[in-house]
């Protein structure tokens, strides 16, 4: 068996819990987009976007999901950890594009893949808003070097 690379983007450990499975013992189909979200906070949260005592850190927390795609391809069986692999396609203007991996300790199984669209919101409006340069300066490191461009 060969071992999935990762070039770009990040990669977040996080546990799955007895809560996360269905009744056959593997990760429910919809505890994936809250396991992708536990990993997307996880590289954010230590860079300054994040929400302490109910509030947003930064402006640029305030988002909305778009769209979120995913494919299973091997399940995720009982507890223990998973790695969340994510990069960005897309990250300017209000919206962003991830695609993501959910991959064995060892990367030698994909768990399951596919991406997701947030629109930064004005909290005031709830209309389309440009992300902040601080987070796109966080962003460029995660997007891949043929999107490098698209960070401005």
């Amino acid at each position: 068996m060969t071992t999935t690379a990762v070039t770009v983007g990040h990669v977040e450990r996080i546990p799955i819990h007895f809560d996360d499975l269905d009744a056959m013992g593997v990760v429910h189909n919809a505890r994936f987009a809250v396991l992708l979200e536990r990993a997307l906070s996880g590289y954010w949260a230590p860079r300054g976007h994040s929400y302490q005592n109910g509030a947003p850190t930064s402006s640029d927390v305030f988002h909305a999901v778009r769209e979120f795609s995913i494919s299973y391809l091997s399940p995720i069986r009982g507890t223990g950890e998973v790695d969340v692999h994510f990069w960005a396609d897309r990250f300017a203007g209000s919206s962003a594009v991830y695609r993501f991996r959910f991959l064995s300790t060892d990367h030698r199984t994909v768990h399951a893949e596919g991406h997701r669209s947030i629109v930064k919101l004005d909290p005031r409006t709830l209309r389309p808003t440009p992300w902040s340069p601080e987070a796109l300066e966080i962003a460029a490191g995660l997007l891949a070097p043929t999107t490098s461009e698209k960070v401005a």
